[in-house]
Parts: C-alpha cells; structure tokens; sequence
C-alpha cells in the first residue's frame, strides 16, 4: 500500500497532532493538519514533532482549516478522522469527507468504540467499502497499539493491505476487534477504571481516590494507577466511553459502567483532568517550580493534598520485588486478609476474568487480549497476570474463593482457567516497586 499524502481531521486535538506525527515520521506522508483553525493547526503541527522528538518532521505538515478539507480529501490517499467522540459530529464530518474522497482512497476514524458500520453509512456506495476503524491509543509513541475494525461493507483485501501498511509501515501492534461497543482494549481498561471510580465513592471515609490508586499502582502490574488513568485520559473521554458501553451494552459487569454523580459534576465545572489543570487531581507549582500533589476529596468537595498511604501488604510486596522474589510477592498479596489486600487482590482478579471474557466476545483471538493491555494501557497482560499468580496457587480454586457469586453465576471459571495460554510477554516487567 503506498500512502503519499494523508488527511487528518480533528488535527489540533491531542490524539490528532500525536497521529499526525505518527503518519509523518513512520510512514513518511504528506499530513494535511485541518482542524477549524489554521492557527490552531500551526500549533499543532509544533506538538506533532516533540510528540516524536523529531522537529524535522514538520516539513511533512501542512496546516488547514475547514475550508480547505474538500480539496485536502481528493488529494489523499487516505483520511484520518480525529474528532471529538460525538456520533454525530462524526457522522457530519464522515458525510462531508465521503463528498471528496477519490475512489482508490481510504477513509477511517480513530473512534475508541463508536459504531463503524453507522459511521461507514455515510459514505456513498462506490466508496463506502473502503472505510474502516483505526483505533490508535495516546500518545501513539509510546503506546503502540492499534485496533482495526471492519464493516460489513469492508473491502476485505484492502483491509488485509491496511493492516500490513498499519503493522509494516507504522510499527503499530494490530488487535482486529468486532464492531462493537469501545471494542477491546477500552471496554477492558475502562470497566477497571470505572469500578474504580466506584470503590473511590464506596470507600471515600478511607480516602477515596488515592485510597483506591494506592491500593492498584505499579506494584500490582500496571505503569500507572486506574484513576490516574483516567485523569490522564480526561474525565469527559472517560464519560464518553463508559456511557457508550452502558447504553449499548448488557453483560455481566453492566452496572459497573454507570459513572459515579461526582464525576458528573466534576465535568460539569470544567474540571476535565491533567488537560483541565484538575480532575480527580491537582498538581499546583509554586513561584520557585516545587510541586504539589493534590486530589479530590469525594467527601468534602475540595481538593487536598494526597495523601501517601502505607498498607503492609503492599510494602511487603514491594520490597520482595525490589529483590526479585515474584513468588513471595504474590504469596502476600493472596495471604493477606486486610481490606485493602483484599480489594487488590479481587480487582486482579475480576480484571483477568472480564478480559478474558471480553476476548471471546469482542476479538477473534484470546490472544488479543494480552495484545491490547501490555501496548495500549501498559498493564499486565491477562495471561501473564494468570502466570504471575498461578505460580503461587491454585488459581482457579482462588477465584472460586474470592469471587462474588454474580461473577460465578455468568462466567465459566474452568472454562477460563482451560483457556490459559502461554503468554508472550513477561509479567516481571509490569510489576514494579513503587
């Protein structure tokens, strides 16, 4: 597939400078940056190229506006659309793109999880074969992920050249997802970070927000900690998500979706996350640069400063990974009978079983799962997390222990546990002392 010249609309948004970037520096395309500003487009055309460290590629970029996007859509060879996650925005934006768009083009969104069959009806019939999602996750650079889904209109062999370009060319790692509600990796990460959300609201008289983030940070396998996450993703794309996934929807975890009212309202003040300056937390500088973290306090409605909790189970687990001793680090974790061992633990759990799940339903390969977490949110993938504590236990026996009955009820656990497949990436790295 040869991709000279590539349109990216919604350029000036995060996710649309780092894709720009993406396609400017890996594939070495022309990106038209069209955004409703042409200001805003030159300003991002400057953070595509320090989202790739590399300044010379903004001889690659070609800042536009709105006005322009006809005459940017017939010369490309592919369009990329990165607005706002709004279906009907989408659908305007699809429409006014399917007007120009040449016959031997592609077209695709970045949607995390909205409908590609609605969306690829916007198109007219000659080229309505050649849409496709092409979910990449943020910031690109790092997160190499890449989730593509077809239409039942798809063209199947310009799929199969798509993915080789997305896989070849842009050293993306392809998850093919089915057309379903946030397809794989959101549906997984967002249904932990919204439960999350849910014990930060339950446990609130414990602290809340950091109580919850203290309880699941890098030592149980992740970069960063769930409701970190989600205030790096931003509140209202977190809203997005989640709302999507409940209204289209209806699994066993249905209710873990519903958004907690204070996270409402947060949105509502403007208070969007690290983007907004605040969110679930707030990170102030003095007039000598010192920072101070703070964070939202459910209880009381104002910000205080985190607090820097100290569980012994987790010290304990932390200090034999400091050693190298996964086996006594995880005999911890699961022998420990605290509260706050236990939400860990039951967290691990719930996420491995509700991936695994979700792989069945939504992908095309259990395998794909292990894809999605370790290259697009960077925690332990399903089936190295299974290794991890299987090595110390029985952990079928251990789910059947510590799982609540509505989970028993809807999911097969054998059937679960039979399924384990050798992971390909080690769960040593994930699991950090921090």
């Amino acid at each position: 597939m040869d991709i000279k010249t590539i349109t990216v609309v919604g350029a000036n948004g995060t996710m649309g400078a780092n894709v720009s970037a993406i396609f400017a520096s890996f594939g070495n395309a022309r990106v038209y940056m069209v955004s409703r500003d042409i200001e805003k487009s030159k300003k991002a055309m400057v953070r595509a190229g320090k989202s790739v460290r590399a300044d010379s590629i903004v001889r690659n970029l070609i800042p536009a506006d709105y006005t322009m996007l006809p005459s940017c859509v017939a010369e490309s060879d592919l369009v990329f659309e990165s607005a706002a996650e709004n279906l009907e925005l989408k659908i305007q934006l699809h429409t006014e793109i399917g007007r120009s768009l040449r016959e031997d083009a592609i077209a695709c969104t970045g949607s995390s999880g909205l409908s590609i069959t609605r969306l690829a009806e916007c198109y007219p019939d000659n080229v309505r074969s050649h849409f496709f999602g092409v979910h990449l996750f943020n910031p690109p650079y790092q997160l190499t992920l890449c989730e593509l889904t077809a239409s039942p209109y798809s063209d199947m062999s310009l799929y199969a050249s798509l993915k080789e370009y997305l896989s070849e060319k842009l050293h993306r790692t392809i998850a093919e997802s089915k057309d379903l509600p946030a397809f794989l990796g959101n549906r997984i990460g967002f249904y932990v970070m919204n439960e999350a959300l849910q014990y930060a609201v339950k446990y609130q008289d414990n602290g809340g927000i950091d109580y919850i983030d203290s309880l699941l940070g890098p030592f149980t396998g992740r970069t960063m900690a769930p409701l970190t996450t989600s205030d790096f993703v931003g509140l209202d794309v977190h809203k997005a998500i989640v709302d999507n996934i409940y209204e289209n929807t209806n699994d066993y975890v249905h209710e873990k979706f519903v958004l907690p009212e204070f996270v409402k309202e947060l949105i509502g003040e403007g208070k969007l996350g690290r983007k907004a300056g605040q969110g679930l937390y707030q990170l102030l500088r003095n007039d000598s640069g010192e920072k101070r973290l703070l964070v939202y306090d459910i209880k009381t409605k104002r910000y205080r400063d985190v607090i820097r909790y100290s569980f012994p189970f987790a010290m304990e687990m932390k200090s034999a990974l400091r050693d190298g001793d996964y086996e006594h680090a995880f005999r911890t974790l699961i022998d420990n009978r605290s509260q706050e061992a236990d939400i860990c633990l039951r967290f691990l759990l719930r996420y491995i079983v509700y991936a695994l799940y979700t792989a069945e339903h939504v992908g095309y390969d259990l395998r794909v799962a292990d894809d999605v977490m370790a290259t697009g949110f960077t925690w332990c993938p399903p089936f190295a997390m299974m290794e991890a504590l299987g090595s110390v236990c029985d952990l079928g026996a251990l789910m059947k222990q510590r799982l609540k009955p509505d989970i028993l009820e809807n999911v097969d656990i054998d059937h679960i546990i039979s399924e384990q497949i050798k992971s390909k990436y080690d769960y040593r790295i994930y699991f950090k002392a921090k």
